[in-house]
């Protein structure tokens, strides 16, 4: 069973920076798209950002280019730099793999895995 772990998530000023991580594990034979999503409390989840194997990003309309995802695909991870934080950002983060990967009986198995979420707060 492949996991997602994710880091960095905490307490921030507003105008603030931090760095989310989120690193995958299993028998992965390979990882295509990589991103984030966020949930604010009684707000559905929404798309923050995400990336290709190829590098290629996408981003939601209210990132307005204060956050950047980039990935490292020898180490399987995929990183959120966020900056100019402000109060509207306050929500637990989760990053998602598509993963291909080796079930026990040597079947490839490709599925869409879920972190467990890190709360990102912004006081204003």
């Amino acid at each position: 069973q492949e996991q997602l772990v994710e880091s960095g998530g905490g307490l921030v000023r507003a105008g603030g920076s931090l760095r989310l991580s989120c690193t995958a594990s299993g028998r992965i034979v390979r990882i295509d798209d990589m991103g984030w999503y966020r949930q604010a409390p009684g707000k559905e989840r929404e798309l923050v950002a995400t990336i290709t194997g190829g590098g290629s990003t996408n981003y939601g309309d209210f990132v307005k280019g204060r956050f950047t995802i980039s990935r490292d695909n020898a180490k399987y991870t995929v990183s959120l730099e966020m900056n100019n934080l402000e109060s509207e950002d306050t929500a637990v983060y989760y990053c998602y793999a598509l993963i291909l990967a080796l079930n026990p009986s040597e079947e490839y198995v490709a599925s869409k895995s879920w972190g467990q979420g890190t709360q990102v707060t912004v006081s204003s």
